[in-house]
């Protein structure tokens, strides 16, 4: 048993360790989910790569924190992870609505008293994605913080 609980404490300290490095290169990225009003398209473009960037060092970073909580607890591994994949959904989601604002940049600019429907409604789903997005990573960090200070915290000690 205390082999096993050794080999455990190894494999989380591991864990641990690539997740503060992943954490750190998240942190130098810095990507603000805040729509900002710019209308041009070299803007947008510039937005979309920092978003890639962004949202493949967030799935890297959570897949690290998903093999931190299946070292401790399986079922709420699984759980994690359907909500990695919901996380990957919405960020496509807004991937292509920034996409659809590059492609025309005068939609994010909400004192234009001349935009057509469809102007609007792409730059409220624009708001709303980059919402969902931030929301649901917030409650992801939440769920994870606490399953860190429940059951992996005393692993790694």
């Amino acid at each position: 048993m205390t082999e096993e609980l050794e080999k455990l404490k190894k494999s989380a300290k591991e864990y641990s360790d690539n997740l503060a490095k992943l954490g750190k290169e998240l942190s130098e990225i810095q990507f603000n989910y805040k729509v900002l009003e710019n209308a041009t398209e070299q803007y947008w473009q510039n937005r979309i790569n920092e978003f890639k960037k962004y949202n493949e060092k967030t799935t890297e970073y959570y897949m690290q924190a998903n093999s931190l909580i299946n070292l401790a607890n399986k079922e709420q591994s699984g759980l994690f992870l359907l909500s990695i994949s919901k996380l990957r959904q919405l960020g496509l989601k807004l991937m292509a609505y920034m996409e659809q604002v590059k492609q025309n940049p005068s939609v994010v600019k909400s004192k234009d008293k001349q935009q057509s429907k469809w102007s609007k409604e792409l730059r409220e789903k624009l708001i709303e994605s980059s919402n969902e997005c931030m929301h649901h990573e917030i409650t992801m960090n939440k769920f994870f913080r606490e399953f860190y200070e429940t059951h992996l915290k005393n692993i790694l000690e």
